[in-house]
């Protein structure tokens, strides 16, 4: 009986905390808006440096969408895809600042 009223504990314990774990893991407006100020400010660093993606502001509009919708889930999600693409256009920016061209084009 002692382990089955253990088991009985540790499974309630478990659901319980994952319960909590999972509402408390829901976003919100701030951590919408904290995100989209992070996206908006990588996409106008890679604009800067001339390799602005092209979804990056569909993405965000997206994410705007969804904001307005009330899903700010779907929305930070959005959003944090925006952001990476503007650091990664920023990344490529530099790795091909001087790459130049294949040596075969000029024999």
């Amino acid at each position: 009986m002692k382990i089955t009223l253990k088991k009985l504990l540790l499974s309630t314990v478990a659901v319980s905390v994952f319960g909590l774990t999972g509402s408390a893991l829901a976003a919100t407006k701030a951590d919408y808006e904290k995100a989209v100020s992070a996206a908006q400010a990588a996409i106008k660093q890679a604009a800067a440096m001339d390799n602005e993606w092209r979804d990056s502001g569909k993405l965000l509009k997206k994410a705007a969408e969804a904001a307005k919708a009330g899903d700010y889930d779907k929305a930070l999600k959005l959003a944090k895809a925006a952001e990476f693409q503007g650091k990664m256009a920023q990344a490529q920016a530099k790795a091909n600042a001087n790459a130049g061209n294949p040596d075969y084009l000029y024999k």
